[in-house]
């Protein structure tokens, strides 16, 4: 019984997914600009700016199948695990990991939890400036966290994801969306170097991902 369940649950877990994938598409538009790499099968960390809360469904429903079914958001434990539906969401549909963001009440180190993930091969979505950006600004200072993944696995490749019109579509206090086009936009990868500083290396990220934010004409 206990597998019959667990099968029922992958299987509408997966058809979840390719609704949810839908209807993302249908509102937004949603589409994928390859600037700095292809769309290959390849272990990747794409970190993203971050302004919504629909930033990494984003993400996650312009990559093809193929690599959708490999990679995996971190995101945050007490906001997934809030209530049952975004508990079969979170961690079900999307296949997250989730890590405790209170330093205060976590028993482990969120670190821990991403570098297994990639060691098993997986693929990863990450927002390096914590929290939703509601400023003026571009970019909230990013934290530490990318920078560790770069030197911990230096053979990932950290890919620069930069989400446009989010923000335009969803404004805060709208209820209905706007038919506004969403892009996401994927840079070149770059890579931690040798004897470079964390407060370096997190500029350097930085700039890579707002050097994406100009438009660009998409390749065909």
């Amino acid at each position: 019984m206990a597998d019959k369940k667990s099968l029922l649950r992958r299987v509408a877990a997966r058809a979840v997914g390719h609704s949810l994938a839908f209807v993302a598409r249908f509102i937004t538009a949603v589409r994928a600009d390859w600037r700095g790499i292809e769309p290959v099968a390849k272990q990747r960390v794409y970190f993203a700016n971050h302004v919504s809360n629909a930033d990494m469904p984003m993400i996650w429903t312009v990559l093809p199948g193929y690599m959708r079914r490999q990679t995996r958001p971190v995101a945050a434990e007490d906001y997934w695990l809030q209530n049952k539906l975004r508990a079969f969401v979170g961690p079900e549909v999307f296949n997250c990991v989730l890590v405790d963001r209170r330093p205060e009440a976590r028993t482990e180190d969120p670190m821990e939890k991403i570098l297994e993930a990639l060691d098993e091969g997986s693929s990863l979505i990450i927002f390096p400036e914590g929290n939703r950006n509601m400023t003026d600004d571009p970019l909230l200072p990013f934290r530490a966290g990318l920078y560790n993944m770069g030197k911990a696995r230096p053979h990932v490749d950290l890919v620069p994801t930069w989400i446009a019109n989010l923000n335009e579509i969803m404004p805060k206090g709208e209820v209905v969306p706007l038919p506004l086009i969403c892009t996401v936009t994927f840079g070149s990868p770059i890579h931690v170097e040798e004897a470079e500083t964390k407060d370096a290396f997190l500029k350097r990220a930085a700039d890579s991902l707002i050097a994406l934010s100009s438009p660009e004409r998409s390749r065909d």
